[in-house]
């Protein structure tokens, strides 16, 4: 294992990389980073961490933390901020085979894929939820307020310094509130999931007893976007890869709208350099055009809090109806995100892209759930191998307080090229699709992938792990 500073600070072409011998990060998309932060105000090394690959719909590459002074990069982190993993426990043993297709019977019922065009809110929800975020869902959706405590943030950035609900209203296109009024709080497929697993090996005894976790707990492991919003501003704001022709089309209508009729032509030509060309330059924050920019990222983090809390809301009341079970949340944290925090003393915007934040427990002091902990974070696997729940490390600093969202390329690498094989005892996992059609069971893996990732971060200080999940059943 080894960690990388290349050069001194402040300098374009300086990396922070946790990479092992056997899993070494990719040379080009090291250098397609260096080129992407070239022009890019750093406030620290760009951050490197396991699980480093290149999804074709990104400008970057996946499992990055980027810290820049007084502006923001869209293109540093996803379109649609606020993709992120929640973990609940249930409190049930290990349900029967009959007991787990009823469940995901349900879920696929109420999130079909293709998800259909129902509104599942009014207009004006959709306005609250980018406003109020988590608090939003509170009232909507019936969810406990202590699980509030779970979420990262409080599942609200505040908004009103910037404008509050009156600039959102002025700044949202009324298409794209009309449309975000849809598929509110789906888990949807790809690389997106909802996982039943036990907690097969607690590491951490006092850790897990905070986190009310322990050995043979069945948990509930999901992965699911920020919802249509949070895609529209991610286009609105920049040019993106990853927008879809639909997108596309309704940003050809709303975009000149919303960036081109207000100011003068100084403000138009400037819009137009910043949103509508490739390349997406960093925003200065500072400013009128700075608190529109800031007003629009916290707006989608803020509606992607609300969206994956309308998903857990729904899940509490399948868990119920199929296993006769109440759940808990552990945790909730995005993994495509921009915050403004500290970095050196001085302020900064840390743009995590397929990374999670491992803030560490001074930095939660006075937190209700989580200020001996640290923020709990989760290192998944595959639905073919473990997962683990960790908490931040003390080094965690040296990663900008980040950690990798998942290991899934380390896992495919190590089975690619024979490393890693079946698992020895012969596990399977019920595989479950969105047609009609029965599960199959799918062969397991041996943990050998996963365990290289974790050893990665744990090695080098960033994170501890605290329980390893095994999967028994999964919707992807």
């Amino acid at each position: 294992m080894r960690v990388d500073i290349i050069g001194r600070p402040n300098r374009p072409d300086d990396l922070t990389v946790f990479d092992s011998a056997v899993m070494p990060a990719d040379p080009a998309l090291l250098d397609r980073l260096r080129d992407g932060t070239a022009t890019a105000d750093l406030a620290a090394p760009p951050v490197v961490l396991p699980d480093f690959c290149h999804k074709n719909k990104s400008e970057m590459p996946s499992s990055i933390a980027v810290a820049t002074r007084g502006s923001i990069r869209p293109t540093l982190t996803d379109a649609a901020l606020n993709c992120g993993m929640a973990l609940a426990t249930l409190d049930i043993p290990k349900p029967a085979v009959a007991a787990v297709s009823d469940f995901y019977r349900r879920v696929r019922e109420r999130f079909p894929n293709p998800p259909g065009w129902r509104f599942e809110l009014s207009r004006k929800e959709v306005l609250r939820a980018a406003v109020e975020g988590a608090d939003f869902a509170v009232e909507r959706f019936g969810i406990d307020r202590a699980d509030l405590d779970r979420v990262e943030e409080f599942g609200r950035l505040p908004v009103d310094e910037l404008g509050g609900a009156v600039r959102a209203r002025k700044e949202l296109p009324w298409i794209c509130v009309q449309l975000a009024r849809l598929r509110f709080g789906t888990i949807g497929p790809s690389t997106h999931f909802l996982e039943l697993q036990e907690v097969e090996e607690i590491l951490e005894p006092e850790i897990a007893g905070r986190l009310g976790l322990h050995a043979g707990q069945v948990t509930m492991q999901y992965h699911n976007g920020g919802g249509v919003l949070t895609g529209q501003i991610g286009e609105m704001y920049a040019r993106r890869k990853s927008a879809s022709r639909m997108l596309r089309t309704e940003m050809a209508l709303a975009k000149p709208l919303a960036h081109l009729r207000a100011g003068g032509l100084a403000d138009a030509r400037r819009r137009y350099e910043t949103y509508f060309r490739a390349g997406c330059p960093s925003i200065p924050v500072d400013g009128d055009e700075g608190r529109r920019i800031l007003l629009a990222q916290r707006l989608s983090m803020n509606y992607g809090f609300a969206y994956r809390l309308a998903t857990y809301a729904m899940l509490r009341q399948f868990a119920r109806e199929a296993f006769g079970a109440r759940i808990r949340l552990v945790v909730d944290s995005p993994h495509n995100s921009v915050y403004e925090e500290t970095v050196g003393g001085e302020t900064a915007y840390v743009h995590r892209h397929n990374a999670a934040r491992a803030w560490t427990p001074e930095l939660m002091t006075g937190h209700p759930a989580f200020a001996e902990t640290g923020q709990p974070l989760l290192v998944p696997g595959t639905n073919r191998t473990s997962s683990f729940i960790c908490v931040p490390a003390p080094r965690a600093h040296r990663s900008l307080y980040t950690a990798c969202h998942g290991t899934g390329s380390i896992i495919s690498a190590f089975e690619r090229d024979g490393r890693s094989g079946l698992d020895p005892y012969g596990r399977r996992t019920m595989n479950f699709g969105y047609s009609d059609a029965d599960h199959q069971d799918v062969p397991q893996l041996d943990d050998k992938g996963v365990d290289e990732a974790l050893g990665i971060l744990s090695g080098n200080g960033l994170v501890r792990p605290v329980a390893r999940l095994r999967p028994f059943a999964v919707l992807r």
